[in-house]
């Protein structure tokens, strides 16, 4: 079967020994390229629309994979069970992702990893997760379409970080590819436009605004 490549970098991180729980599964994509390639051990996908869960069910038919995937319909982490150690969530806003997890910790006492890919909000994805016990263990970007997308790979740990490091990403300024220029090159531009559409009194967000188009192409001179 054949999934977008961001998809793909997802997959490459999952432990495979793990049991994981893939939140907004949508059509179950994901779950069914894990299963059919025997990268986990079992694979549960949610969502909280019925629509998605019922033509995840048929996709999961298609494949006769019925036995090996469950579907579960509830929000976030109420369908959580504590047989579950990875949790994965890739397509939704940086600060809908926090919203899961902020007021149910202890759920996931037993989660040793956490695999991101929030559409927006990096930043704020990884000082939440560090902050609440995990470490970045990798990060990767892949171009999909038009689009580079960060994927944040979360293990169980305490590190220290930089701003510096929250900002850009600890492991993608090590690699400082290709990759990382353009997307950053890209960064600056839309930082830009919004300096030129945002209203006169937003004073404080065009101030922040330019201080960070300033570091990144500091960065990227480097």
């Amino acid at each position: 079967m054949k999934i977008n490549e961001r998809l793909k970098q997802v997959a490459k991180l999952v432990d495979p020994n793990s049991i994981c729980l893939d939140i907004g599964c949508d059509h179950a994509l994901l779950d069914i390229y894990l299963v059919k390639n025997k990268l986990v051990k079992k694979s549960i996908a949610s969502d909280n629309k019925e629509g998605p869960l019922a033509k995840a069910k048929e996709n999961i038919k298609f494949y006769n994979l019925e036995d090996e995937i469950e579907l579960r319909l509830g929000n976030g982490l109420d369908i959580y069970t504590s047989d579950i150690d990875t949790i994965i969530i890739s397509g939704m806003g940086g600060l809908s992702i926090i919203g899961i997890f902020k007021y149910q910790l202890s759920k996931i006492k037993n989660v040793k990893e956490v695999i991101i890919s929030s559409n927006n909000h990096q930043e704020d994805v990884r000082r939440f997760f560090t902050h609440i016990g995990f470490k970045i263990e990798e990060e990767v970007l892949v171009e999909d379409g038009k689009i580079i997308y960060q994927i944040i790979k979360f293990i169980r740990g305490r590190k220290f970080y930089t701003k510096k490091d929250y900002f850009f990403g600890p492991i993608l300024l090590k690699k400082k590819n290709a990759l990382f220029k353009k997307y950053y090159k890209n960064e600056v531009t839309s930082r830009k436009i919004l300096i030129q559409i945002l209203p006169k009194n937003y004073k404080l967000k065009k101030y922040i605004t330019k201080k960070e188009i300033k570091n990144i192409e500091k960065e990227l001179e480097n």
